[in-house]
């Protein structure tokens, strides 16, 4: 199953080391195609907050004014406590699993924070959040935000994190265990006959039937209506009248419900790698999957210079390397290479396309599956790849995963109806794919039915958010982005009253910290100053 995932330099890996902004930072890792994200409501948000426009329902605000019945979750005080990690506080905040019945049961979530380390007046709280969605926010601030935001940035704020609820350390959503995921994460995403078709299916089922049976309760309440509405009760018991935040990835959809459910407590908000919410599931996917094939298309024109490039010679065409790509995927379907993996595990063309997906985000991981591929390829060693995709899912050494995946096809699945119910639609929608993306496009699509089979029907649906009398927003997109291709930063700047574009003439995943310097200083100019950056800016 490919999911969406958080930007690899946004997130931490296990036992890696911290990186600052300055830092060659590593690549995004792979933010795929299963039933992507978007616009969704939870419960009663359903619909209390859409309304009729232009054809496709709009987020609307909720009531200025806070009822009753969340009076509690609102006047809450927190109460810090050391983390274990010098310089950061922790705390565990509570919110109703059910805001349609606050009083039927809590969820606890995971709260921490950096207090402000400059002299000057603190400009209150920023929150932050890297994506997913399914990714520790807490790990981002700890291991990255807190320590590698730009100083005078981390000088005026206190740099703040909740766990969503559902992920990590705020009651997590558990599935199957890391052998009932190895088994999972090795299965054929390209099936070639009815008997693959009916193993994916079955493997697809398995993933949602444990699901269900692990986290029955949680699953109904993990949709990014929810985790708005969190966050706005985290704001009110910090103390901070509006809500400064910068998210990537999936955090950008975050960030941009929780500004169309409570626009006039918007404070300076920064949406980076912009998600398009008025889209469906299916056209979501089939958009990113020609963002992965843009993606690629440059990796293989720079590879076609390099002397160590595996899929062709100087001169080759990004055709005939994708050509050569798809003809090693063909052999590891038929006869998986070995890896030196101690659980045995070998190089199979599922893991294999994951591996290199997950290498598409930023060109500086390019040089890394160069040589993994050529270790596939000449050397018969599939470590490297094997490397890539075990990164991607979160895989560590002992065989256990984190709960990222578990989570992003919770919050998927409620979100969105599924982009496809039954096989038969995939294979209708393959000529499509394809089209797309040669190379990626059939893997993509079989990706997509996931949802199909989960156990709680969505309860979101495609919309667009307004947000009309929200403070200027700053929504970042990068040109040749793969994971959020860049229409959708330019849809969603569209769709918000307030909405201030920021391009990055570029390729990767996401843009502030990413090494431009006119990126960085437009974002650090709106977060110190309240100043968004001109209309129409570009950088590179």
């Amino acid at each position: 199953m490919h999911i969406r995932r958080i930007p690899r330099q946004h997130r931490i890996r296990p036992r890696a080391r911290t990186r600052t902004m300055a830092a060659a930072l590593l690549s995004a890792a792979a933010l795929l195609a299963s039933a992507c994200s978007s616009a969704g409501s939870a419960s009663t948000a359903t619909s209390a907050s859409t309304s009729a426009s232009a054809g496709t329902a709009q987020l609307a605000a909720l009531p200025r004014s806070t009822p009753s019945a969340l009076a509690p979750y609102y006047d809450q005080k927190l109460t810090w406590r050391d983390c274990g990690v010098p310089g950061f506080q922790c705390s565990t905040m509570k919110a109703p699993l059910d805001y349609a019945e606050p009083g039927a049961g809590d969820v606890r979530l995971a709260v921490a924070r950096k207090k402000a380390t400059g002299k000057a007046k603190p400009l209150g709280s920023l929150l932050v959040n890297p994506g997913g969605p399914g990714g520790s926010a807490v790990d981002y601030l700890q291991q990255y935000a807190g320590i590698g935001y730009p100083a005078e940035v981390r000088a005026r704020y206190d740099m703040v994190a909740v766990d969503p609820r559902g992920v990590a350390r705020s009651e997590p959503v558990e599935c199957l265990d890391g052998p009932q995921m190895d088994t999972f994460t090795e299965t054929d995403m390209t099936p070639d006959d009815q008997q693959e078709t009916d193993r994916l299916v079955e493997e697809f089922k398995t993933f949602a039937e444990a699901c269900g049976k692990h986290s029955a309760q949680l699953l109904r309440h993990v949709s990014t209506v929810d985790s708005a509405r969190d966050m706005d009760i985290l704001r009110a018991v910090l103390g901070d009248p509006k809500l400064n935040y910068v998210g990537a990835s999936y955090g950008t959809f975050l960030g941009a419900t929780y500004a169309g459910l409570f626009p006039d407590r918007v404070g300076r908000m920064v949406l980076d790698g912009a998600m398009n919410p008025s889209l469906s599931a299916r056209e979501l996917n089939l958009q990113q999957t020609a963002g992965f094939e843009t993606a690629f298309q440059s990796f293989a024109r720079d590879c076609a210079k390099r002397t160590d490039c595996p899929l062709g010679d100087k001169g080759s065409t990004p055709t005939q390397i994708a050509d050569n790509l798809s003809t090693f995927f063909k052999k590891l379907d038929a006869h998986p290479v070995p890896t030196g993996d101690p659980d045995g595990r070998k190089l199979t063309e599922s893991l294999a396309t994951t591996g290199v997906i997950a290498a598409m985000y930023d060109q500086a991981e390019w040089e890394q599956l160069r040589d993994a591929l050529h270790a596939a390829m000449k050397d018969n060693d599939g470590a490297g790849l094997l490397a890539l995709s075990d990164s991607y899912y979160e895989r560590d050494a002992d065989g256990r995963y984190s709960n990222l995946m578990f989570a992003n096809a919770a919050v998927n699945c409620l979100d969105l109806p599924p982009a496809f119910t039954s096989p038969e639609g995939v294979e209708k929608a393959l000529p499509e794919f394809e089209k797309a993306s040669p190379v990626f496009g059939p893997n993509l699509a079989w990706a997509s039915l996931n949802c199909a089979y989960w156990p709680v029907r969505a309860t979101g649906e495609p919309h667009r958010i307004v947000a009309k009398g929200a403070a200027p927003i700053v929504v970042v997109g990068t040109t040749r982005d793969p994971a959020t291709p860049y229409p959708w930063a330019q849809s969603l700047a569209r769709q918000l009253s307030s909405g201030r574009l920021l391009t990055y003439v570029g390729d990767g995943h996401t843009a502030y910290g990413r090494g431009s310097t006119c990126i960085d200083s437009a974002i650090n100019t709106y977060l110190l100053h309240g100043t968004p950056p001109a209309e129409g800016k570009r950088c590179s």
